[in-house]
């Protein structure tokens, strides 16, 4: 059973939960408005729109439980799924899926991206959000626990980027982007987080690992994959357009009679 990722969606109305999701959503729009293909999902936290600004024609929420989803022009369809574990998706049938925080409240977050790996096209995309433990966000969540006032809902576990490219890594995942944001220090107030604004442009130019918030782009690549179509039939062409051996040998022959 998934740790209950819900506590993260009250926790989104809070003046600092606006400001980090004000972050994700527009870095969501930019990343996933390129992203080409048939078919999208967004696993968990309903509350999101993370593929609001994509274009494919399909496009689907996953989660365990149905929730009241936000007015969007974004189409979308709400797929229950029981475990994150095991998503309800032919092997090899989407173009991207997105894990907003999933992977900090699951119980086995290694086996989540081994089935996005699963359903994954061959070249299709993963992006993953998540909370940098090396922030002062990270650092105040550390606290909390020991102290109990906690900052975050408790039982989400920050993972490192460093440790989630090993794992992508391992599933033969490439990434290709990162993103670091939201550098305000972890404050409850819109006053507060207001008086350091002047942080965001600082920390994104001399301190850009320390941000709050990171986002994660990857490829799924494909070993042993085989050229086909036009790239194929232009590769043929220019082998093709060579001497025979035959000729060669000719050419060879008569120079040498003269």
């Amino acid at each position: 059973m998934e740790k209950p990722i819900i506590s993260l969606a009250p926790w989104f109305d809070t003046p600092a939960g606006s400001y980090v999701r004000a972050w994700e959503q527009a870095r969501l729009d930019e990343l996933t408005a390129d992203i080409f293909g048939y078919n999208a999902v967004q696993i968990g936290l309903p509350c999101m729109d993370s593929l609001a600004a994509n274009r494919m024609p399909n496009k689907w929420q996953t989660d365990s439980a149905l929730f009241t989803l936000p007015q969007s022009d974004s189409l979308q369809r709400v797929v229950l799924s029981h475990d994150f574990a095991e998503l309800p998706f032919a092997t090899q049938s989407l173009d991207l899926v997105v894990l907003p925080h999933v992977l900090e409240f699951a119980n086995e977050p290694h086996q989540i991206l081994r089935e996005v790996e699963r359903v994954l096209i061959p070249e299709g995309q993963v992006i993953v959000c998540g909370f940098n433990p090396i922030s002062m966000w990270g650092v105040r969540q550390g606290v909390g626990r020991i102290t109990g006032s906690h900052f975050l809902p408790l039982h989400g576990e920050f993972i490192s980027v460093p440790r989630l490219k090993d794992w992508l890594k391992l599933l033969n995942m490439e990434v290709n982007r990162g993103h670091f944001g939201c550098y305000k220090p972890p404050f409850l107030t819109t006053k507060w987080l207001q008086r350091f604004a002047f942080l965001e442009k600082a920390g994104d130019r001399w301190w850009p690992y320390l941000g709050a918030l990171y986002m994660v782009q990857a490829i799924k690549r494909v070993k042993g994959m085989r050229l086909v179509g036009p790239a194929l039939q232009r590769r043929t062409k220019r082998m093709s357009a060579g001497v025979p051996a035959t000729n060669r040998m000719r050419v060879q022959i008569e120079v040498e009679s003269e």
